[in-house]
């Protein structure tokens, strides 16, 4: 803690909502005097050494005196022309209760600060300033470089040159001079309060025209005779200083703790190239960036508007982007044929009358064309899960990713969803077989929600055998048993822990999420970590509107398919035949082939028998089936040690039994077509169709931090988020970590 902070403490835990600033500090430091009585000294608290001092004492003497006692003298700043956050009941809880909690993208998604504007500023100044509102096409664009970026583990900004200077008048010498050149007036009110910020000091407005800006010092008349006048040139077609007094003489170096120019606009622009690096930057990190650059502590509330003002200001606001997200898609489907989008609306009523020519977006379905082609070289796998939003407006973004033959994650669909329902699984399932995954044999693996469940069983026999095998992710379940004689084993362990257990397992279904009897449609994968992967690199835009979401989408997977698509193309050039994942586990296997004997079982070459010398294991080797009793064959339907000592012991080409899906040449055409630049929005054609709104009753609406961590219904607030409703079984009542699906019968860990 520094005394600022310490400062900052005293003052929001005050009760009568004054604002006020400490003039002292005085800590009553215990003394143990003869027979061990305590007498009390005060100590005056001053800087940072004498605030540490005072905890030092703390610790040596809190088993005696387990509080620390201090007064405090309170000065009551003037509220008179204050244009900073004066609400400090809003910000206590969440700057001294949360700052570092876990679950600080739930809480910015619910932390209100109100629908006024937010600064509580006030005066002619702010009057002035128009502010228009434009239609659906004014929304920006521009890619902001965070919608190419693929590693978001990079948690730094970059330098901006021109942020720099942010704070700092014109001057060789720091200060203003007469006959300064400004591009607007937003330049030169923004230059004024960056130098008044920078000085300590403050100013009161004068007068604020559309042609001219007039300011004094606050102590004007009162020891200082600081003023500046900035006028409109039209002949230049710029502002220009017009008058200054020169530097302050005024002897104040600080209004506050906080300054009253520094009001969340102007943290906006300072913090917006963070923000357009990583959109979901923490609030608390925003305030220690402005405490470094302005040595001022702004409050929790005016950081958060802050954030969002800058995310609007990069990406859009939000009413705007839904307004905006169709026509954004049907130019994007026009640009690149073969792409899909299904969007569901709602009717909006105004009363009890339905509104002509606007929509509820309820659901939306994309899929990119070189996502939907590059399905077709990967592996028959399909991996689903879904990720909250932390946005203004509660959702889902659904996930399906697949994966090609050098262990790439490939995104394939994605589809934003009211929640984890029954019909919001059925829409995108029923989607992603309809355009993406439409061919047979595929495997589908997703957790165990009865969401998905129901939707599977609504499906018609899409995502059931033959046509395709659901299996779960086996994380908290299940067994990585690749032959029936490994999984006989671990059941029996199951038994001898507890025949409930195994009952349990029973009821799941083998083919679910156990490797040996799930006919090698999992290729060897037991979770939904793929997906999950893909959920944490877009964790970013999960704070977005839905059209900057649905853009960084794009942008990102162009970004892959081109380094994707170069990095193939220079492996295939340097002659290799295989990815390099396959080379590696090929190469290790011819490694451990050298130490197995092998005996011939059948006149056709197909049937072996092999026996490893080192350990003395006996499998059988079926080159025909493609089986191995080790498992490793038919799981990767790559040639593992038994099957490479096989075709080496009889002089056949191991290169048969490696999967097509592990050439170069399947590989290279995973990533072969292109995503399409979709120009400037200038020339697109006008959209035809209703306008797009969100659903008033998906705002987030709750206050306050939530306790927890990683789902939103699995939050112990039930007042601010209803009754919990476990993720893994769908029952009301309880969370996933507590549900019996997940700890097994008797409650004990699986």
């Amino acid at each position: 803690m520094t005394l600022m902070e310490l400062q900052n403490g005293l003052c929001q835990s005050m009760e009568n909502g004054t604002l006020m600033r400490v003039s002292r500090i005085l800590y009553r430091n215990p003394v143990v005097v003869f027979g061990g009585l305590i007498q009390f000294d005060a100590m005056p608290i001053t800087d940072e050494a004498s605030m540490q001092k005072m905890f030092q004492i703390h610790q040596q003497t809190q088993m005696r005196h387990p509080q620390i006692e201090v007064y405090v003298d309170f000065e009551i700043v003037e509220a008179v022309a204050v244009e900073n956050d004066v609400d400090i009941h809003d910000d206590r809880d969440a700057v001294y209760q949360g700052m570092n909690s876990d679950s600080e993208d739930d809480f910015e998604a619910t932390y209100e600060a109100g629908d006024e504007d937010e600064d509580g500023n006030v005066g002619v100044e702010t009057a002035a300033e128009n502010v228009v509102v434009g239609p659906s096409s004014s929304q920006p664009m521009d890619v902001p470089p965070f919608m190419r970026e693929l590693d978001l583990e990079a948690m730094h900004a970059h330098e901006f040159p021109e942020y720099t200077n942010i704070g700092v008048a014109d001057g060789e010498d720091g200060e203003f001079r007469i006959g300064m050149e400004y591009s607007s007036r937003k330049s030169v009110v923004a230059a004024i309060r960056s130098f008044t910020i920078g000085k300590g000091v403050d100013y009161e407005v004068y007068e604020s025209e559309p042609q001219t800006f007039y300011a004094k010092c606050k102590m004007y008349g009162r020891g200082c005779d600081w003023l500046i006048r900035a006028s409109l040139i039209r002949k230049k077609g710029c502002w220009e200083i017009r008058r200054y007094n020169g530097s302050h003489t005024c002897t104040i170096r600080t209004i506050s703790q906080d300054h009253s120019k520094l009001d969340s606009d102007t943290v906006a622009d300072a913090i917006r190239p963070l923000v357009e690096t990583d959109p979901s930057i923490k609030v608390k990190s925003i305030i220690a960036e402005v405490q470094s650059r302005f040595n001022y502590t702004i409050s929790y509330r005016k950081a958060w508007l802050a954030k969002q003002k800058s995310i609007a200001n990069v990406f859009g606001g939000w009413e705007d982007s839904y307004q905006a997200l169709p026509w954004w898609l049907s130019v994007m489907v026009q640009k690149m044929p073969g792409s899909v989008v299904q969007i569901e609306t709602q009717p909006l009523y105004n009363g009890n009358e339905e509104a002509q020519g606007v929509k509820i977006l309820h659901r939306v379905f994309w899929s990119f064309n070189p996502c939907i082609r590059a399905f077709r070289h990967c592996k028959p796998l399909v991996q689903v899960d879904g990720t909250h939003l932390y946005g203004k407006y509660k959702g889902t973004l659904l996930v399906a990713v697949a994966q090609d033959g050098n262990h790439n994650i490939v995104p394939i669909a994605f589809a934003l969803v009211e929640g984890d329902t029954a019909d919001a699984w059925h829409f995108f399932l029923r989607n992603l077989r309809m355009y993406v995954v439409r061919k047979d044999g595929v495997g589908m693996i997703s957790d165990r929600h009865e969401s998905i469940r129901a939707a599977v069983n609504r499906s018609g026999g899409d995502w059931q055998p033959p046509r395709a095998w659901w299996m779960f992710c086996i994380r908290h379940i299940g067994s990585y048993s690749r032959t029936v004689e490994e999984y006989n084993i671990n059941y029996k362990r199951l038994e001898e822990r507890g025949k409930a257990y195994a009952r349990w397992c029973d009821a799941i279904g083998l083919r679910h999420w156990v490797l040996a009897f799930d006919e090698g449609h999992r290729w060897g994968h037991m979770t939904t970590n793929l997906v999950e992967c893909i959920n944490s690199v877009l964790k970013g835009a999960r704070n977005l509107p839905v059209l900057a979401l649905v853009r960084a989408t794009y942008y990102r997977l162009n970004e892959l398919f081109m380094r994707k698509s170069a990095e193939t193309h220079e492996r295939k050039r340097a002659g290799y035949t295989y990815s390099a994942f396959a080379q590696q586990r090929i190469e290790a296997s011819m490694q451990q082939a050298g130490n197995i004997v092998v005996h011939r079982f059948d006149r056709r070459n197909e049937v072996f028998e092999v026996r490893e010398m080192t350990t003395g294991k006996v499998l059988v080797v079926d080159l025909a089936r493609r089986t191995c009793d080790c498992g490793h064959f038919q799981v990767e339907r790559i040639p593992c040690r038994h099957v490479i000592a096989c075709c080496a012991n009889q002089r056949l080409d191991w290169q048969l039994y490696v999967h097509d899906v592990y050439k170069m040449t399947e590989v290279r055409k995973v990533y072969k077509f292109e995503f399409t630049p979709l120009g400037d929005p200038d020339t697109w054609p006008p959209y035809e169709g209703p306008t797009l709104v969100a659903n008033p009753a998906q705002r987030q609406t709750s206050k306050g931090r939530p306790k927890l961590t990683r789902y939103l219904n699995e939050m112990d607030s039930r007042d601010m988020r209803g009754p919990r409703i476990c993720r893994l079984c769908g029952a009301q009542g309880h969370s996933r970590s507590r549900c019996p699906q997940r700890a097994g019968p008797s409650g004990g860990a699986s």
